[in-house]
């Protein structure tokens, strides 16, 4: 039992990673799609239509606060998905995710407005949106990891970085039905009936991801040490072991540290970018709504082009370089962004928000190998979820609340560019701090000691 526990996990074909790819970013884009269809819908009627009493800024504001609502879910969710992805497996998990999600994201097209029920609507939109972010909190770990965990060691980077690109996938599908939409209804058809249909849709898109992310197998890393935990089980006498929020508490509070950290700058800027340049092109730069969408969905996907080539390049060079710099980019960028936003010229317009998120991805596409690079197989899922979402709560969650609210008290761009570059020097300092992960050999731990993984670039090429 010892030695089966112990042999080196089987990789996976090249044809059965490609499906498992495919499972982990489809599945993914869909549930992007329903989370930011929701921050969409936020900045383009969801304050008429829940908060119709309020000041139109202050509604926008009020809308906005429902939407970081999900981020506040995402550390539960992280917590829970984390703990039984750990003992139970990936795929499970992922399945129930996207199950809660499209559930969640279909109610909400079917909710009765501020017109219909008072203020009961509201509440409901709340409600729906905790179940949302609770999803997605468990969502990003599981699939980056099933990923991971299958892939090529020599290019984890590139594998890894597909389900990332379920991010600007989703943000392109959302973006785009929107935009397709408000181009073909009028405004008051729109605001009555039209933003429902995007949320409909989403019950469709699940069925879709559920069929093709069911015929995928479990990951072989954490078959392995699910089998020498058992093993050690049945020597030690059945003895418990411990809970992963527990090892990861005790033995990888650093790399849970510096997880949040990295994430600072790169979910700030993401909302900043697609979320709030919504409301600020349609407002202080007097852009109208369709072109302000339309240059989001132009951006989204060369967004989605260039993440697979950071994850190579990461490969290449090393995780770090290539998240430092988009870090320090993107910092760079803020003033020439909302420069290039105010002259309200379309041309600019994409200009600004492509080259931004060009630069967000080269911290999102390494994104997904560092972290899993950074925990043992039994506490990894709880770990990279952990650090992930609940860096979100303080900055994905607040960054489109608090970039509208300093909008609105300063009416000026300034203060919002220097909230994002004080969010790159926190990301600079964490991941400047940071080991390299790159050759780091995902199978090689021992969970006995929960030792850290171990740096071994031959060791890596040949059982991961």
């Amino acid at each position: 039992m010892a030695s089966a526990a112990s042999a080196p996990p089987t990789p996976a074909t090249p044809g059965n990673l490609k499906r498992i790819v495919a499972a982990s970013l489809i599945g993914t884009t869909i549930e992007w799609y329903d989370f930011f269809l929701y921050g969409s819908a936020a900045a383009l009627v969801f304050n008429k239509l829940f908060f119709p009493d309020s000041d139109p800024l202050v509604g926008t504001l009020l809308s906005f606060l429902t939407y970081a609502v999900g981020f506040a879910a995402r550390p539960l969710g992280a917590l829970v998905f984390g703990h039984y992805g750990d003992r139970l497996g990936r795929k499970k998990l992922l399945v129930l995710s996207l199950l809660l999600m499209g559930g969640a994201t279909f109610a909400i097209g079917l909710l009765p407005t501020h017109a219909t029920v008072g203020s009961a609507a509201p509440v409901l939109l709340t409600a729906l949106r905790l179940v949302q972010g609770f999803a997605l909190g468990g969502e990003w770990g599981g699939a980056v990891l099933l990923v991971s965990e299958h892939g090529d060691a020599r290019r984890r980077g590139f594998w890894a970085s597909w389900p990332q690109t379920g991010a600007p996938a989703g943000q392109l599908l959302a973006t785009g039905v929107l935009s397709l939409l408000t181009a073909v209804l009028s405004d008051s058809a729109f605001t009555s009936w039209g933003w429902r249909i995007p949320f409909l849709l989403s019950g469709v898109l699940v069925m879709v991801g559920l069929w093709i992310r069911l015929s995928v197998d479990e990951s072989p890393v954490f078959k392995q040490a699910l089998a020498q935990a058992e093993a050690r089980k049945a020597e030690r006498g059945g003895d418990a072991e411990k809970l992963p929020i527990v090892s990861v508490l005790r033995h990888h509070w650093r790399d849970v540290l510096i997880a949040m950290g990295a994430r600072m700058a790169e979910n700030i800027s993401y909302y900043v970018i697609t979320a709030f340049i919504l409301v600020y092109a349609t407002t202080a730069a007097d852009v109208s709504k369709q072109t302000a969408l339309n240059a989001v969905l132009i951006a989204s996907a060369v967004h989605f082009a260039v993440i697979p080539l950071w994850g190579a390049l990461s490969d290449r060079v090393g995780r770090r370089p290539v998240y430092l710099l988009g870090a320090a980019g993107i910092g760079l960028w803020m003033f020439p962004f909302f420069s290039l936003i105010d002259t309200g010229s379309f041309g600019n317009l994409i200009l600004a928000i492509t080259v931004g998120l060009v630069l967000h991805g080269a911290m999102y596409a390494p994104q997904a190998a560092f972290f899993a690079e950074m925990f043992a197989t039994r506490m990894r899922y709880s770990g990279a979820s952990i650090g992930a979402q609940f860096a979100s709560v303080a900055a994905g969650a607040p960054a489109p609340l608090i970039a509208t609210a300093l909008l609105d008290d300063y009416d000026s761009s300034t203060p919002i560019a220097l909230y994002v570059i004080a969010a790159a020097v926190l990301t600079l300092i964490a991941v400047g701090v940071a080991k390299e992960t790159r050759n780091r050999n995902l199978a090689d731990v021992d969970p006995a000691t929960d030792a850290a993984p171990v740096t071994t670039k031959t060791a890596d090429a040949r059982t991961v």
